[in-house]
């Protein structure tokens, strides 16, 4: 996941302007009716691909519990969660049976800074003691477009944004971000072919 991450950091300025200049700041989330055999990044348009669309073509409509750990939870369980799905950070909640925000833990920033960096033991320490607490934490709803999500991650230098309608509803990352240009582009270079070969009338 670093290796991926690293590669892309060049093109993140590249992708938001060539991106953000079709909208000029100005950023629709009308929803457009489009053909069931077709793939949503591929039709709407990078204005209008909504988070949510995102989370929906990563097969996350519903949230489990592996995107969560809790304050008290031991950082060597909550990074063995990581690693077994696959996922860079986890939303942080507070005790109890409400699902209370009480920060973000992440691989990166918090992992390998404060655990490795400073030597100590993952075993021995729980999650609140070394989590980003909630009042650093940025995030967005689900109905913000993949602009949005870009242009939030690209100003604040982060990699994963908590979706948050009332309640976590998901995580979104930079590889999600760019798999949703790319594939975007992918469907106007597909419309362009189609036209030069004389497909459309």
């Amino acid at each position: 996941m670093q290796a991926i991450v690293r590669g892309m950091r060049p093109c993140q300025e590249t992708l938001k302007g060539a991106t953000l200049k079709h909208c000029q700041g100005k950023y629709s989330l009308k929803r457009n009716n489009i053909n069931p055999g077709s793939s949503p990044m591929e039709e709407k348009g990078l204005e209008n691909v909504t988070v949510s669309d995102v989370l929906k073509s990563k097969g996350e409509e519903k949230v489990g519990s592996w995107i969560w750990c809790r304050t008290h939870d031991i950082v060597d369980d909550a990074a063995k969660n990581m690693a077994q799905h696959n996922i860079g950070s986890l939303v942080v909640l507070k005790p109890g049976e409400q699902q209370q925000i009480a920060g973000i833990f992440t691989e990166r920033a918090d992992y390998l800074r404060k655990i490795i960096g400073q030597g100590r033991s993952p075993k021995y320490t729980r999650v609140g003691e070394i989590m980003t607490e909630e009042k650093k934490l940025i995030t967005l709803p689900s109905d913000a477009n993949i602009l949005q999500a870009m242009q939030l991650m690209t100003d604040n230098q982060i990699r994963h944004l908590p979706v948050i309608d009332g309640r976590i509803v998901g995580m979104i990352s930079i590889v999600d971000v760019v798999r949703a240009v790319v594939d975007q582009q992918s469907g106007e270079l597909k419309r362009l072919n189609e036209f030069i070969q004389g497909e459309y009338y």
